[in-house]
């Protein structure tokens, strides 16, 4: 349990935020795949990133950890059939990510998580990978699933929803195939599977919403840097745009195009929201985030190809809504409702519970801003992100917010709250 104690005067200074969750999951398996060593440095040492590891460790691929950087013996595409069950924990993109894989692999895994995976649904990958030959024991299409790999057939697959998993695992499958796997979407979802696949040697061709790889490509290892996670940084910036008077600094954060929805949705609401020491760190564009409480946010409408940019922000973007002035509507956003939890329900209630005037609708909410919530005892629901969104409203609640079940922060952002303590005590 953490307890948030307000209104609090500012919040001030500068810090970095963890390494991205999504790049070091690609880092990790693309360079299991790769030829040589490929050295990860600043990344995400978390519950779901753990994950990856162990289950690649699983599959015979040598991961040394010396100090905080990672080594990753790579096996040339060809791993090791398991002793046991692969268990991808609470982490959808080690499951999902990993199909694609084993989809590839010339023996029969069983792929298992913990009790809230096991709820989420695979189907959106299994199908495309069936039809690229990938053999599925039953007709599960939640974890566990035993999938039979081997020979693979590249397909042409429009993807009804923009998913950078549900791409990612079929780029991956991609590699086993013996022509152009081509993966189109409705909106661009996120890229760094894109990015890294062609840094580590792969031939594809990226136009806008339409991605093709072409077989045969030779993964070579070497060193990538992983720059500070813009969907942990978020929520500090949130934190920042909400409490009067605040100046924020988070340095060498990723602002690839595809997640830098929240800085555009902030910036549209009144926030000050300014990129500083902008660089590329191998083919990912990082930047110093500055953000600045200039007046009290307005509501807006977010939907439409925002969604894809943000839909990990959205319980930081709730928050911010909250206490906006006028109304927002968040709409698109059916994803959310299967997430680690159903975000959408589970937001509405806790912050309900805090005063806020929500109301839910079947792809999103539509949110009263009010001048101040109220604390609360509320509930982490077993969701980081829904965690780390109540912690933030308590900065802004009048008298004191428990939140319980906060440990589960753990997963993506290590060292949130004494982040966020530093920066209030400031």
């Amino acid at each position: 349990m953490i307890i948030i104690t307000s209104p609090q005067e500012k919040i001030s200074g500068e810090l970095t935020v963890p390494g991205d969750k999504s790049i070091t999951h690609r880092a990790i398996m693309l360079g299991a795949l790769a030829r040589g060593v490929t050295e990860v440095r600043g990344f995400l040492d978390a519950e779901d990133c753990r994950s990856t590891i162990n289950c690649l460790k699983a599959l015979g691929v040598r991961i040394t950890l010396k100090g905080k950087r990672l080594f990753i013996e790579g096996r040339n595409k060809k791993l090791k059939s398991p002793a046991g069950d692969l268990d991808a924990g609470n982490s959808g993109t080690t499951a999902r990510l990993l199909l694609g894989i084993l989809a590839g692999q010339e023996f029969q895994t069983t792929l298992t998580g913990d009790q809230s995976l096991q709820k989420r649904p695979m189907k959106r990958v299994i199908e495309p990978l069936r039809q690229m030959g990938a053999q599925f024991e039953g007709n599960a299409e939640t974890l566990p699933l035993t999938i039979r790999g081997g020979e693979l057939e590249p397909i042409t697959f429009k993807s009804p929803q923009a998913s950078a998993q549900v791409k990612s695992a079929l780029l991956l499958a991609g590699l086993y195939t013996g022509g152009e796997t081509i993966i189109e979407e409705p909106f661009q979802s996120r890229n760094h599977t894109e990015l890294m696949l062609n840094r580590f040697g792969a031939r594809l061709n990226m136009e806008g919403s339409r991605v093709t790889l072409q077989s045969g490509s030779l993964l070579k290892g070497g060193q990538v840097r992983v720059p500070g996670d813009i969907s942990a940084a978020a929520f500090l910036m949130v934190a920042a745009a909400i409490v009067p008077g605040s100046e924020l600094l988070i340095k060498n954060v990723g602002v690839n195009p595809t997640r830098t929805g929240i800085i555009d949705v902030l910036s549209q609401m009144g926030a000050v929201v300014e990129l500083h020491e902008e660089k590329l760190w191998g083919k990912e564009p990082v930047a110093d985030i500055m953000v600045k409480a200039d007046s009290r946010l307005k509501g807006i409408l977010v939907g439409g190809e925002y969604i894809p940019r943000l839909i990990d922000e959205i319980p930081a973007l709730a928050v911010a809504a909250a206490v906006a002035r006028g109304r927002t509507e968040i709409k698109d956003a059916s994803e959310l409702r299967v997430k680690e939890s159903d975000r959408i329900s589970t937001l509405a209630g806790e912050l309900k519970k805090m005063g806020a005037c929500v109301e839910e609708t079947d792809d999103g909410m539509v949110i009263e801003g009010k001048d101040r919530l109220t604390g609360a005892d509320v509930d982490g629901c077993d969701d980081h992100r829904i965690a780390m969104a109540l912690a933030v409203a308590g900065l802004v609640a009048e008298g004191e917010t428990a939140v319980s079940g906060a440990e589960v922060i753990n997963v993506s952002f290590p060292g949130f709250m004494q982040a966020l303590r530093s920066l209030v005590n400031n």
